[in-house]
């Protein structure tokens, strides 16, 4: 009989809904990265491992929630044990924060039906502990040092983005005063340029559109059992936008505005998670999975026509 699952999987699970919910009904959105991304490591946009690996998933909202609550502006997260190979010290009295590690266990089993040997995969989850660079004393000064924000013109920055979404070859059409994703057609509907109130909030929100556009049956074929408009589906594929394009503008340096429609969505939101309290797992796995799926569009065309892409 298997020990790895010391700590049960619907205890990860109440935890982190738990805090996700938490953060909602106080009005924050956990999912949007709270601290300036330059570092030493250079441009920072998802909490990093010590070694400088990104997390990703529900573990960026997890740790992304505890940087805001506790004012931590460095990215790099370790455990205790990872602290002291590297000659630091966690402070008396510091708390750590809890990340998940997802994996699977194979064995074999006789199938009762056939009588033959099968591989059975039974999935675990289990959370542990890890401490911010700021909680800990005696850590290499790359853990601490910072770099000067990049400074760029609106212009540069405003082709630079262009390019990005370009480069996902969504069509993408301007009109209008509402944003969405038309799936029947395939293609996202954007109002003018000119129409928001400012620059980030119009790439914030193509970010939405285009994280929706990958639940194409052609590309990542997302089925979330949406049916109708403010169904639990339609609510589960609006969190996964979210998150998605939470990611992406991480990973862009985009810092966006609340759009007014979130706090209507919320509620939906909240619903849901508290209805399924491995919501939020699926919502980030999905939204991590979109988010990977548009910079591997952009790569492709980045090695196919470098000149025209600098991301």
């Amino acid at each position: 009989m298997t020990t790895q699952t010391a700590t049960p999987k619907a205890d990860v699970y109440e935890r982190v809904t738990h805090a996700i919910v938490a953060a909602l009904e106080a009005g924050t959105r956990p999912w949007l990265r709270p601290w300036d991304a330059a570092q030493a490591a250079g441009p920072v946009s998802r909490p990093l491992r010590q070694d400088g690996t990104p997390y990703r998933g529900v573990n960026v909202l997890l740790l992304w929630l505890e940087a805001m609550e506790q004012g931590y502006a460095a990215p790099f997260w370790m455990t205790y044990r990872q602290a002291q190979a590297l000659g630091g010290q966690v402070r008396k009295g510091e708390h750590g924060s809890m990340v998940v590690y997802a994996n699977a266990i194979h064995k074999t089993e006789i199938d009762r039906a056939t009588g033959e040997e099968v591989e059975v995969e039974i999935p675990y989850m289990k959370g542990y502990t890890v401490f911010n660079v700021e909680q800990i004393d005696g850590l290499p000064d790359r853990y601490h040092a910072t770099l000067a924000a990049p400074v760029r013109s609106d212009a540069e920055r405003d082709a630079q983005l262009d390019a990005f979404f370009a480069a996902t070859d969504a069509t993408i059409r301007h009109g209008g005063n509402r944003a969405y994703y038309a799936i029947h057609f395939d293609w996202i509907q954007m109002p003018p340029f000119e129409s928001f109130h400012d620059t980030e909030s119009y790439y914030a929100t193509l970010a939405h559109e285009t994280t929706h556009w990958t639940r194409h049956p052609s590309r990542l074929n997302r089925d979330l059992g949406r049916k109708q408009w403010g169904d639990a589906g339609y609510a589960m594929e609006e969190l996964v936008a979210e998150i998605g394009s939470a990611f992406v503008c991480a990973e862009l340096g985009i810092t966006p505005n609340v759009r007014e429609d979130h706090a209507a969505y919320i509620a939906s939101w909240l619903q849901v998670l508290k209805d399924d309290k491995k919501a939020i797992f699926t919502a980030a796995s999905h939204a991590q999975k979109a988010a990977d799926f548009l910079r591997a569009r952009v790569d492709a065309h980045a090695a196919e026509a470098p000149e025209q892409l600098a991301a």
